[in-house]
């Protein structure tokens, strides 16, 4: 009896679980930063937590795709599993290849990281260090769900308490002017892509996370003029083939305070603020 009981509360709930439709023709894009077990921080959780809410989730129901069939549900509206989630990173530490990286392949779970190009150059000169070539070429020929994305080539940076992307520089009193701040955005777009090309294979590198979610309708503009035509926020919802595809919303699953079971609520949460937003329109 012991040994059925034990079957019974470790397998039947899963199975239970994974036949519960959550939503439907929608997915829910989660956002991670740093996994590491000695880095402390708000954006940063363990392996072991990392790998818990991944558990849970398949446990819950949830569906993980390929940033490809992302992309095909946006533009095509191809076919997507019920309760479809996409697993995203931003930064393009090297925590991701050393620590989430042997979990996803594991499970067999795809994942995106948004890279910061200009640290490819020089991985170890960053705070936190950073993905080489040499790592993303390996994950990707080990793991095809591995993909890579843009977070700017050199825009991931402040100047007078403005993040980069969307606001005017100011040097010696002179401010930038329009077609200035324009082409200054397409040519760090441009350069971003051609570097994460060289490393990316045959994946196509159209898709870029806004650093610190700062944007506007001018930068959405500048930005599909080199070539993006998927943009990722730092806005909480759910995404449906209604949503505007440069303002794609994610849910932060990356903080430690974020416990395996509440990422489940967290997207409920998320699917219920959105029901609510478009029955009030």
């Amino acid at each position: 009896m012991l040994i059925v009981l034990i079957v019974f509360v470790n397998f039947l709930p899963s199975f239970v679980s994974a036949n519960n439709v959550i939503y439907s023709k929608e997915v829910a894009v989660l956002v991670y930063h740093h996994v590491d077990d000695q880095v402390q921080g708000s954006v940063t959780i363990s392996t072991k937590l990392f790998e818990r809410q991944l558990e849970a989730m398949q446990r819950q129901g949830y569906q993980f795709i390929t940033m490809d069939q992302f992309k095909s549900f946006m533009s095509d509206g191809t076919n997507i599993p019920d309760n479809a989630v996409l697993v995203t990173f931003d930064d393009g530490y090297e925590s991701f290849y050393t620590n989430a990286y042997p979990i996803l392949k594991k499970m067999r779970i795809p994942a995106v990281n948004f890279v910061i190009t200009k640290d490819l150059d020089n991985p170890t000169g960053t705070p936190l260090p950073s993905l080489t070539r040499e790592e993303i070429k390996r994950m990707k020929k080990e793991y095809s769900g591995i993909d890579i994305q843009c977070h700017s080539d050199q825009m991931h940076a402040m100047r007078d308490g403005k993040p980069l992307l969307n606001n005017k520089i100011t040097n010696n009193g002179v401010t930038e002017t329009d077609d200035e701040l324009k082409q200054r955005i397409i040519k760090d777009t441009i350069a971003c892509v051609s570097k994460i090309r060289d490393v990316n294979g045959s994946k196509l590198v159209d898709s870029y996370a806004y650093p610190f979610g700062s944007y506007d309708d001018n930068t959405i503009t500048y930005l599909h003029e080199a070539g993006i035509k998927y943009g990722f926020t730092t806005k909480a919802g759910i995404t449906s083939v209604q949503t505007d595809s440069m303002q794609i919303p994610r849910i932060n699953a990356g903080s430690p305070f974020i416990k395996p079971h509440s990422i489940n609520n967290l997207i409920k949460q998320a699917n219920r603020h959105q029901l609510q937003s478009i029955t009030s329109k």
